[in-house]
């Protein structure tokens, strides 16, 4: 399932009541009865391409997250985040930071995995769909917390630098249930992508530490 419908069929689900970024086994006020969120997914994609079709199928993570209506049972997040773990690939050269400048177009882009988009097209990670980086951006979302500071805040330690990766190349590894797409398991972001954003986040120089 690609990123934009992963989204798309969770905002389905009663608008999906607010759910933070950070928690491993988030509490909603109510349950949804999935088999009324497939049916709708079903009928509103019904006519779609068989591409979009196969995309809309929920993986073995989602269907836990939609039972539980993401407040999933110690046990089973616990298994989400191993199957999760497993999936991560890292650089093979070690290094997690690439470029913080591309980083910032990377994450002002949020194009990719779209029907309007055409073919070819390079995603972004559209992250301030749902965080604040830099102090002076006026415009961004807030389902997500803020991220300025971060690098500085983690006092730019290698291993905070790792972490994020692993939360942006599979959300699912740190916290069951996130609502963070899964960017590099789901092949919508490369390795080098990744650590360019890492970089935004991380570099010193990056005005998100500024």
């Amino acid at each position: 399932m690609t990123t934009s419908l992963k989204i798309a069929a969770l905002a389905l689900a009663a608008s999906l009541a607010a759910f933070p970024l950070t928690a491993s086994a988030q509490t909603a006020p109510k349950t949804v009865d999935p088999a009324i969120v497939d049916a709708y997914v079903k009928s509103t994609f019904g006519s779609a391409p068989q591409e979009w079709q196969e995309r809309i199928v929920p993986d073995e993570t989602l269907k836990v997250c939609n039972k539980y209506h993401n407040n999933v049972p110690s046990a089973e997040a616990d298994a989400i985040t191993r199957r999760e773990l497993a999936k991560v690939v890292y650089p093979a050269d070690g290094n997690f930071l690439g470029d913080w400048k591309s980083g910032a177009k990377i994450a002002n882009n949020g194009r990719g995995g779209q029907f309007s988009d055409p073919p070819g097209t390079v995603a972004g990670g559209n992250c301030y769909a749902c965080h604040q980086m830099e102090r002076k951006e006026v415009s961004f979302g807030t389902l997500g917390p803020s991220l300025t500071n971060y690098g500085k805040d983690r006092k730019f330690a290698p291993e905070e630098a790792k972490m994020a990766y692993t939360k942006i190349f599979d959300s699912q590894a740190v916290f069951a249930c996130s609502n963070m797409p899964r960017f590099g398991a789901n092949k919508v972001l490369s390795e080098q992508q990744i650590k360019d954003i890492i970089a935004f986040l991380f570099d010193p120089e990056s005005p998100v530490n500024k």
